[in-house]
């Protein structure tokens, strides 16, 4: 079970903590001093579909000396304005070979990525992926 607590500190923000006891800054407000709780939800995105590529890369032995991972959300008009599409552009840079790079975006997609799976349910996410040397 994972389990996650927020606490009212000042204003719209929030301290959270999770099970791992790290605290992070939420502002549900319009005074922008943290990441809002939707703007998390895409940095979770790209933090799990990139800890899947990475862990991929590595066991396939893959040379890359960076991969960065960007999410761009479009939502609902109307309340819940949940994200309906979602865009994910993969960059990496070294030596990758472009099969490996499809082949780990792929399965952190249909197999690994939990966040990913979730978001599906009301998003239609799409993907690029961009090489550098």
């Amino acid at each position: 079970m994972i389990e996650a607590t927020v606490n009212w500190a000042q204003q719209d923000q929030f301290i959270g903590v999770a099970l791992s006891h790290h605290a992070i800054v939420v502002d549900a407000g319009k005074e922008k001093s943290a990441n809002s709780p939707v703007e998390l939800v895409l940095i979770a995105l790209a933090g799990c579909t990139a800890s899947d590529v990475v862990s991929i890369l590595r066991k396939k032995r893959e040379p890359f000396t960076a991969v960065e991972v960007q999410a761009k959300g479009e939502r609902a008009t109307e309340h819940p304005t949940v994200f309906t599409e979602i865009h994910v552009t993969y960059r990496v840079r070294g030596k990758v070979a472009q099969k490996a790079m499809e082949d780990a975006v792929r399965l952190s997609k249909e197999k690994y990525c939990s966040v990913s799976a979730m978001l599906e349910k009301t998003a239609k996410i799409t993907h690029t992926i961009e090489y550098a040397e």
